[in-house]
């Protein structure tokens, strides 16, 4: 099978299309032949070795990929050979013609949505309602959603008021992705790009975080005293919010980490199919960028890398 393969960690360059052997599903696994797959911004980061990751070099990286059931592995039922299913790696092996899933982690593409639609929306939307229903909104928040058109930015900047924000606020780099956020919803755009720009806020109940570094204490420094919230849940920056308890302390304010095994089991479990659900009744929208063959794996890296995407970027093998 043709397969993109990362020999060292580095630039987009050092992901090579190679033949390799079609795997076999393990116990509890499903084999699927891939007709969509997904490409992230921490997959950019995975790659270059920003991002701390185990990762037996070589490998074929990739966490998501969507496409029909060819095989099952022992404790599997072979009903579901035939099946169109949607599933997560844990982070290996997606970026290729077959891809092995755990079954327990794979959830059926609904009637009328195309696989590319399906992977399209999942890991972004579900990410999105997870934080957006752990913010508990009243109907009263302003909320700033930083990197509004980023794939789950676009996703909390669409649903924030179905979710109860009364204001949102939502930060962008270029002049196309303002006008993007805006059409999205938000009520407010700034450039994020701007030095100082967080001081252009006002008092923010809830800040979905996902930029880190010397921005967040920022940003920090403009939550509501005494009751505002900052979900973390991304690095685009490269580096972590420059937050320390003593902040926190001074303001008294909440920061959550939306991370680990236990957050991703939530999103994964429940708004998985809450999202497809959605999309497939049309509450929710799938945004695709653009797909390209599998192959050119290390182009849809540097497009993700030029920041200029607004929506997903998914490969067809």
């Amino acid at each position: 099978m043709r397969a993109i393969v990362l020999s060292e960690t580095g630039g987009p360059e050092r992901l090579e299309a190679a033949d390799l052997p079609r795997p076999r599903p393990a116990e509890g696994q499903v084999l699927i032949r891939a007709q969509a797959v997904g490409v992230s911004y921490a997959e950019t980061q995975i790659r270059s070795g920003v991002m701390p990751f185990p990762l037996p070099l070589p490998a074929v990286i990739g966490a998501e990929a969507a496409g029909e059931v060819v095989e099952v592995g022992e404790g599997v039922s072979e009903k579901l050979i035939g099946t169109v299913l949607l599933g997560v790696t844990g982070g290996l092996g997606a970026y290729a013609e077959y891809v092995a899933l755990p079954a327990a982690m794979t959830c059926p593409v609904p009637d009328g949505v195309t696989p590319v639609e399906a992977l399209a929306v999942a890991a972004p939307g579900a990410i999105a309602l997870a934080l957006l229903h752990k913010a508990r909104l009243q109907g009263k928040e302003t909320v700033l959603v930083e990197a509004g058109t980023s794939s789950v930015g676009t996703y909390l900047v669409e649903h924030a008021k179905e979710f109860g924000a009364a204001r949102v606020i939502a930060t962008a780099g270029s002049a196309a992705k303002r006008e993007r956020a805006a059409e999205l919803g938000a009520d407010t755009v700034l450039d994020h790009g701007r030095p100082g720009w967080p001081e252009e806020l006002p008092d923010v109940d809830v800040a979905f975080e996902s930029i880190g570094g010397a921005s967040a204490k920022q940003v920090l420094d403009h939550l509501t005293p005494g009751s505002g919230l900052m979900l973390y849940y991304g690095l685009l920056s490269g580096e972590p919010p420059a937050v320390t308890a003593a902040d926190l302390m001074a303001r008294g304010v909440t920061i959550t980490g939306c991370s680990g095994p236990g957050w991703a089991g939530e999103v994964f479990g429940t708004h998985y199919p809450e999202m497809l659900a959605r999309l497939a009744s049309g509450r929710s929208r799938a945004f695709v960028d653009r797909t390209l063959p599998l192959e050119e794996a290390a182009q849809a890296h540097r497009i993700l890398e030029s920041r200029t995407t607004t929506g997903r970027i998914l490969l067809i093998p």
